[in-house]
């Protein structure tokens, strides 16, 4: 018989919500203030969790092991995988002396630290977020800026920060897409508010980036690189994401963005170069002039872009499909009986090898939601482990680290060396993204991340203000989100038909203020701090941009109680 969730164990809100912070808050406490290990706080933080959920919210322990087990399979496979790959990928191109032919060439565009970090974090960081997204452009461009000589902790932090306003798109539209699957609301007028709210930060995420960076004066020496930048990125984000939809808002604008930046630097640079072993002591201008021929630079670029093309077709719908087999006959449409489904949904001799599924014993349907508390959640949950080997993100990468490694020339024993070396030195950092995610499920499945967010309804007219807050607590809790809007989505429209607010308004409002949340979710902190070589710093990354990321979503929050009372014009109608 399913156990049902009990989203007040205690008999008391106030201190049934403090229960179900306490995994959280020994682990980004655990980080951030007592100094310690990456391991050591996701260690404390699942036992903590797993505590909660058996001794407080009454979960069947078993239940609660295969919840954490879940969680930590999901960390090491596809998040783990994406990590993995793109660290090696960067390892691959500096064991070569590749990386170097791509820093002259990122130097030549402007040898100018603010210009560089606009190109790479937050222009080609977007195209990665909206063609792969889930932690791979947070893994490359850390690892692209650290390669160019920024300080580990600025090329982490400011990696985080930058990937922010793309997230609500990333993957190709999936948390709007998701978002639109569990809420029952039109995908199109969802990705139109979010494309009405975002593209307002997509302007003042790379000025806070380059503030962080050079302060005030600093920001107003290169402020039409990031109007350049920025500004393309949110007129395309705008256009696409109501005009079109989700799916190639990111794909586009970060295209955009990089082309309009590097079309402007032929014809301006900066008056001062700013760079940040001279950032009291800032130099003339001067041109950067590369040792490498143009067909030099052209080969060393050849790596990454091999991998933006595996990436982005990696990331496309219908080549998904056809890696996975095509669309199983049980599950395939109408269509597919008269012979007329397209050509990757048919079944080939992928299916059933390319993708496995496992229920996951003692918690596959065994937990089941209060459908008094969330309405429309009847059934019991599913819990299914999906082994997409040939179709995830990853494998896309590592098939680019093969086609660069043929480029450059390296031998397969240099490749397999490089490969185990890289997979040992990153073990401690995949320990602890399986422990972060393994938290974050048992959250899920025990309900403690349900009792949080129902704190937040509370708030009666104010809630439009917290409404993206909650979203920035789920993607803080889960890492993704999509994740975020499978799990509050639902809670947003029915809290917000509660209190007669447009539930399009609201339930987008959780995506957009969730992407505040991407920079202090624990996974993304370990991903920065293993793509930048900067180990055990998890702590003082996070402390770097925590603030950022609470001053951010309460701005979203800003925007959102404006446009539910003030600028309701913006607003689609339902």
């Amino acid at each position: 018989m399913p156990w049902t969730q009990n989203y007040d164990p205690l008999g008391n809100e106030l201190l049934s919500t403090l229960v179900s912070s306490t995994p959280i808050v020994i682990l980004l406490g655990g980080l951030a203030f007592l100094g310690w290990s990456a391991p050591k706080a996701a260690a404390a933080g699942l036992l903590t969790a797993l505590v909660a959920a058996i001794g407080v919210y009454g979960m069947p322990p078993q239940s609660a092991l295969a919840a954490a087990a879940y969680g930590a399979a999901f960390g090491l496979f596809p998040i783990g995988w994406i990590v993995f790959g793109a660290v090696f990928l960067y390892r691959l191109t500096e064991s070569t002396g590749e990386f170097e032919k791509v820093k002259s060439s990122v130097v030549t565009l402007s040898p100018d630290q603010r210009i560089q970090a606009l190109l790479i974090a937050y222009c080609f960081g977007a195209f990665l977020e909206g063609a792969a997204g889930f932690g791979t452009p947070v893994a490359i461009t850390a690892a692209l800026l650290i390669g160019t000589g920024f300080p580990p902790l600025y090329a982490a932090g400011l990696t985080l920060i930058a990937n922010t306003a793309p997230v609500a798109f990333g993957a190709l539209g999936t948390p709007i897409i998701t978002l639109a699957q569990v809420t029952g609301l039109p995908e199109l007028q969802l990705s139109a508010i979010a494309g009405r709210q975002l593209p307002l930060f997509s302007l003042i995420v790379p000025a806070w980036m380059v503030t962080v960076m050079a302060g005030w004066r600093g920001l107003m020496e290169v402020w039409p690189a990031v109007l350049a930048g920025g500004g393309t990125f949110a007129l395309a984000q705008f256009l696409v994401s109501n005009f079109l939809g989700p799916e190639l808002t990111d794909v586009i604008g970060g295209l955009s963005s990089m082309a309009m930046l590097i079309a402007l630097l032929r014809f301006w640079r900066p008056a001062q170069v700013w760079r940040f072993s001279e950032a009291h002591l800032p130099e003339k201008k001067s041109v950067a002039v590369s040792r490498f021929t143009r067909c030099e630079i052209a080969r060393a670029w050849m790596p990454w872009l091999i991998l933006s093309l595996c990436v982005f077709l990696w990331g496309l719908p219908a080549f998904r499909v056809f890696l996975e087999g095509g669309t199983p006959p049980t599950a395939a449409s109408s269509t597919a009986a008269s012979g007329e489904e397209p050509w990757w949904q048919r079944p080939n001799p992928l299916q059933g090898v390319s993708q496995l599924r496992w229920k996951v014993p003692y918690l596959h349907q065994v937990v089941r939601v209060d459908s008094a508390v969330i309405a429309g959640e009847d059934k019991p949950k599913d819990a299914i482990y999906r082994f997409n080997w040939l179709s995830a993100t990853g494998t896309g990468i590592l098939v680019a680290t093969l086609l660069s490694a043929a480029t450059m020339r390296v031998s397969p024993r240099t490749y397999c060396q490089l490969f185990l070396s890289t997979l040992v030195r990153l073990g401690p950092s995949l320990f602890t993204i399986a422990a972060m995610l393994a938290i974050a499920f048992t959250t899920r499945y025990s309900g403690a991340d349900v009792t949080l967010g129902l704190a937040f309804t509370k708030t009666g007219w104010f809630y439009p203000f917290f409404a993206p807050l909650l979203g920035w607590l789920g993607v803080a809790l889960t890492g993704s989100d999509t994740s975020s809007n499978a799990l509050f989505g639902n809670l947003q429209r029915v809290t917000a038909e509660r209190l007669g607010l447009n539930p399009i308004l609201i339930c987008a409002a959780n995506s957009t203020g969730g992407v505040m949340g991407k920079m202090i979710d624990a996974q993304s902190i370990v991903v920065a701090s293993v793509a930048t070589g900067h180990h055990n710093a998890e702590g003082q990354i996070l402390r770097f941009v925590f603030w950022h990321s609470v001053v951010l979503a309460c701005l979203v929050g800003l925007l959102t109680l404006l446009q539910a009372y003030v600028w309701t014009w913006m607003v689609p109608p339902c």
